[in-house]
């Protein structure tokens, strides 16, 4: 049981357990505990706010029933119901997340961050053409969201509409300079319609935005090891594997819209002996000295 409705039941049991015996052929008068809506709807987001920075720090288990007892305490809050979704929907509990969505949504039909979540509960269904339309009606309130843009951008990146991605993705540029995840995936399109010079250009730009994100590093390292230039290949995806080794996987890559040509070209690097000895090395997020060639 929840410690706050531990609390709440034991407030109950006690009042209970301290009403006077009554005497013989007295009616018996309950005692009912009289609880404050106010207090308990602060409660309530006071455990949002717990579980909002519970999720910070991955702490999605932890997070959730937080949640949901907020959701309860705090039922007309529509921040709470869609932290909820959000957390749901980490976990993969679509049909739950979808339901705390549009109660969010109900509560709030102006707030645009509900429909992006919305988008993305149909994206991670491959319900491509349903997350296009949240995004859509997403950014109708939310016009510049980089965020939204980015991922309408990936939603016709999923339809084989790369003009339209990569257009959202400029966009959400416009917005926000270093947003390199856009910019990263362009290069993931120019890549697989065989414009690798363009794809490294990109990843370069991406990477000089953040030399720590790891993605951009290894795309880069791959597209210039296939084209010869080895020793730097191998030393960039020395670099991005000791940031974040999940890059080493071929499904984790493919969740990220690599497409097959990269994947390809990818296998092949990551069997390599020294790209192998860089999965075996601990975590490191430290970068070589040397940086991407402009």
């Amino acid at each position: 049981m929840p410690k706050h409705f531990y609390l709440i039941f034991l407030l109950v049991f006690c009042s209970i357990w301290s009403v006077p015996k009554a005497a013989n052929a007295q009616a018996l008068i309950p005692h009912t505990l009289q609880l404050d809506p106010a207090k308990l709807e602060k409660q309530g987001l006071t455990l949002a706010q717990e579980a909002a920075q519970l999720a910070q720090f991955q702490q999605v288990e932890l997070a959730l029933p937080r949640a949901r007892l907020a959701s309860q305490l705090a039922p007309k809050n529509d921040k709470v119901w869609l932290l909820l979704g959000g957390l749901q929907l980490q976990t993969k509990e679509f049909d739950g997340a979808i339901a705390s969505l549009k109660k969010a949504q109900s509560l709030n039909p102006k707030n645009g961050d509900i429909l992006f979540a919305l988008g993305s509960a149909n994206f991670q269904q491959q319900k491509y053409q349903e997350a296009i339309v949240n995004y859509q009606e997403g950014l109708k309130l939310k016009p510049n969201d980089p965020e939204g843009l980015f991922d309408l951008g990936n939603a016709y990146f999923q339809t084989g509409r790369f003009p339209d991605a990569i257009a959202q993705y400029n966009q959400a540029v416009s917005q926000d300079k270093k947003f390199w995840p856009a910019i990263n995936n362009i290069g993931l399109i120019n890549y697989e319609q065989g414009n690798v010079a363009g794809a490294i250009k990109q990843w370069q730009s991406a990477v000089s935005l953040d030399k720590q994100a790891a993605e951009p590093l290894l795309a880069l390292a791959v597209a210039l090891y296939t084209k010869g230039e080895r020793q730097q290949g191998l030393t960039f995806g020395e670099a991005a594997l000791r940031i974040d080794p999940r890059y080493g996987s071929l499904n984790f890559l493919k969740e990220n819209l690599w497409g097959e040509r990269l994947l390809s070209d990818t296998k092949k690097f990551l069997e390599l002996p020294r790209i192998q000895a860089a999965l075996q090395q601990p975590e490191n997020s430290s970068l070589p000295g040397q940086q991407p060639t402009q």
